[in-house]
């Protein structure tokens, strides 16, 4: 019971961490964010309380008859009877299936955890079920688009954006290489996922972007067929992803005994990363005539580089843009919505560099 008692008043802590000194219960409905970066941090011992079967309970009800999660779903919250007939209502909607916003992958984790403790067999049969959408939701390229089976729009595209692909990749890693918790799994699911792994690693080495001969970088999602880049919503043109790719370089590092071809990937995009740094410049919060909490970019001295979150395929240059999808060059040149509403730089790319010293000396380059 002290256990039990403990873990809650964690949960809480976490919440109240997140929305300030307002008295907010876990288990009322929150942003999903709480949620993607809650999940992966509980301790083994939640998973031995009624409280984490309780929530196993609603993953379960969320999962769609296709055997993905719709995104933007705060799974502990509390659900009332209509909500759960609502929520069932809804199963059979497999257009809402998704591995954006962490949707997907962080179910099918929770759900292992929940499994290896109680062995239940309802929650190891919805993993599979998790698994095998992700299986079929894949190209035969490698990608995997945003929504599946979405028949249109952006949506179908290879999404690389807030690392959709990625946590998908990083999830049947852990999967063939019998990482815990899924080491209950079939081997069968396990030859699924190192052959899906390794094809997903052909497609981010397809789809980098080769600018006059040269190596670099990727947009944040690439036609799923012709393998360029493209353009997601009216700000998210076709570009250079100062952003999303560094997390893609990180993966490629990671892998064990690289061939020619991911060694050639990574000294192109860290090259990049590089030349594309912009330095001297910082954020500067301020409180606009409305009252409003804004930020400007200013000059600075001895500050970390930073990189921006797109870049033009044909100048190299930083570019934002508003939802009127017109490029301009400067942050500041946006409007108030968009400037606070996304992330614009970021200073990741400095991990990457540091990164690539590592990997160059453990393999011996």
């Amino acid at each position: 019971m002290k256990q039990f008692i403990l873990i809650v008043l964690l949960l809480a802590a976490h919440v109240t961490s997140v929305f300030g000194q307002n008295e907010v219960s876990y288990k009322d409905k929150q942003q999903y964010k709480n949620w993607v970066r809650l999940a992966p941090k509980l301790e083994d011992s939640f998973f031995q309380t009624q409280e984490a079967i309780r929530i196993a309970e609603n993953v379960l009800l969320y999962q769609l008859n296709i055997g993905g999660w719709p995104k933007n779903i705060y799974m502990p919250a509390e659900l009332s009877a209509d909500e759960k007939k609502a929520v069932i209502a809804a199963q059979k909607d497999e257009n809402e299936s998704t591995i954006d916003n962490g949707a997907t992958s962080t179910e099918i984790q929770y759900l292992a955890r929940i499994y290896n403790v109680t062995k239940d067999e309802r929650y190891k049969k919805a993993v599979i079920r998790g698994l095998e959408y992700l299986f079929k939701a894949q190209y035969p390229n490698g990608g995997w688009p945003q929504f599946y089976p979405r028949p249109k729009g952006y949506y179908t595209q290879i999404t690389y954006n807030d690392n959709a692909m990625l946590n998908v990749l990083q999830l049947i890693r852990k999967i063939y290489e019998k990482q815990e918790p899924y080491t209950f799994l079939p081997e069968n699911m396990v030859e699924k996922a190192r052959k899906s792994f390794d094809l997903g690693i052909e497609c981010i080495l397809k789809t980098q972007v080769r600018i006059n001969g040269k190596l670099t970088v990727w947009c944040a999602q690439h036609d799923h067929v012709t393998l360029l880049p493209a353009k997601a919503r009216a700000y998210e043109l076709p570009s250079l992803s100062g952003q999303e790719s560094d997390n893609l370089v990180l993966l490629l590092m990671s892998l064990p005994s690289p061939s020619e071809e991911i060694k050639n990937a990574i000294e192109g995009a860290v090259e990049w990363f590089k030349q594309a740094k912009i330095e001297g410049l910082t954020k500067e919060y301020f409180t606009d005539s409305e009252g409003r909490k804004d930020y400007r970019m200013v000059s600075c001295t001895d500050c970390e580089p930073l990189w921006a979150r797109f870049y033009d395929l044909e100048t190299g240059k930083a570019f934002f843009c508003d939802r009127d999808g017109v490029k301009v060059d400067s942050v500041s040149k946006i409007g108030y919505e968009r400037r606070n509403g996304y992330s614009w730089y970021n200073n990741d790319g400095g991990k990457v560099i540091r990164d690539y010293e590592k990997w160059k000396k453990r393999n011996n380059f």
